[in-house]
């Protein structure tokens, strides 16, 4: 037994040790004329100085897509490079690239099959503008690595970006659809039995359009904040305390929205609630608008309000 221990022990000690080894390979730099030549580097792609930005490329330059799935990929060699660059500046407004916050470039030089010299730099952006086509406001996070050669020019670069933007670009320059509306529609008629439900003061009969994970939101809170079914009752019961609803009128016709992308399902509606506010007999008019979510079973899932607080209030 003591030699089973005294081998564990062993056993044990010699995987610390393997995993407690550590061996230099280069120096990671703060600053460094690598990092400064980078920097130059982005602010002439950023003013659109094409024989400038030229000028940093090596002949044999290559940039790579980091994210791209294409097999053996021989990347792009720097007169397309070059020519993609210039792209930015002509077709944004606005067009920036800043260090992202919190961030900061590196240099590495590595030891290990480094026979060149050569300097690797790291950086973290966010690339920013809004594209003159298409109004597409562009806020992306970039990371970029660049090879550099002993005499600091660009060899490589390797960039890792959200494709999603430029996509959207892309999608942007052709006229597409994106489902149907309707103007009747079995949802439309959910919205209006439960209105109308809401005008009787049948607030039982008019949550029961809802789903029970329902959530209620409207334009006076704060974003991001919902109420429950169970916390809206609440809500609707002190409302039906404050005024006498006179009438709940329809104004024009709602829109039942049925998405093709991601299977969106939306009524809106408008309406004109006709009140008296029982503590000083006041009549107000408040013009509402509802957009009302629904999932494949015809429930209401969530249900966003406009109305203006201000006037609720008049002259109280």
């Amino acid at each position: 037994m003591k030699k089973s221990i005294f081998l564990l022990v062993l056993s044990i000690s010699g995987m610390c040790g393997s995993f407690a080894q550590k061996k230099e390979n280069g120096t990671v730099y703060i600053d460094h004329p690598a990092i400064n030549m980078v920097a130059e580097f982005i602010k002439a792609s950023v003013s659109g100085e094409e024989a400038k930005i030229a000028s940093f490329l090596t002949d044999d330059f290559k940039s790579y897509n980091g994210t791209s799935t294409v097999f053996n990929d021989k990347g792009t060699a720097k007169a397309a490079f070059v020519k993609n660059t210039m792209r930015y500046p002509k077709e944004l407004d606005y067009f920036s690239i800043e260090t992202l916050p919190g961030a900061y470039a590196d240099a590495v030089e590595y030891k290990k099959d480094n026979k060149d010299g050569e300097v690797w730099v790291q950086d973290w952006s966010l690339l920013k503008g809004v594209h003159k086509a298409t109004g597409v406001k562009m806020n992306s996070a970039t990371h970029r690595l660049y090879k550099l050669t002993k005499d600091y020019k660009i060899k490589t670069i390797i960039n890792y970006s959200n494709a999603v933007i430029l996509n959207e670009v892309g999608s942007s320059f052709a006229n597409r659809t994106n489902g149907k509306i309707y103007n009747h529609h079995e949802n439309i008629n959910t919205i209006r039995k439960s209105m109308y439900a809401f005008e009787k003061a049948d607030i039982d009969k008019a949550l029961s359009f809802f789903s029970d994970d329902a959530t209620f939101s409207d334009i006076n809170m704060e974003a991001g904040k919902s109420l429950s079914k169970t916390e809206i009752k609440v809500v609707w019961k002190k409302f039906l305390d404050d005024y006498e609803i006179q009438s709940i009128d329809m104004v024009g016709y709602p829109d039942y929205l049925e998405y093709e992308m991601d299977n969106g399902r939306e009524v809106l509606s408008w309406w004109k609630y006709n009140l008296i506010r029982k503590s000083d007999k006041k009549t107000l008019v408040i013009p509402m608008h509802f957009s009302d979510s629904f999932d494949a079973d015809g429930k209401i899932t969530a249900e966003m309000a406009y109305f203006s607080d201000s006037l609720m209030a008049k002259n109280k």
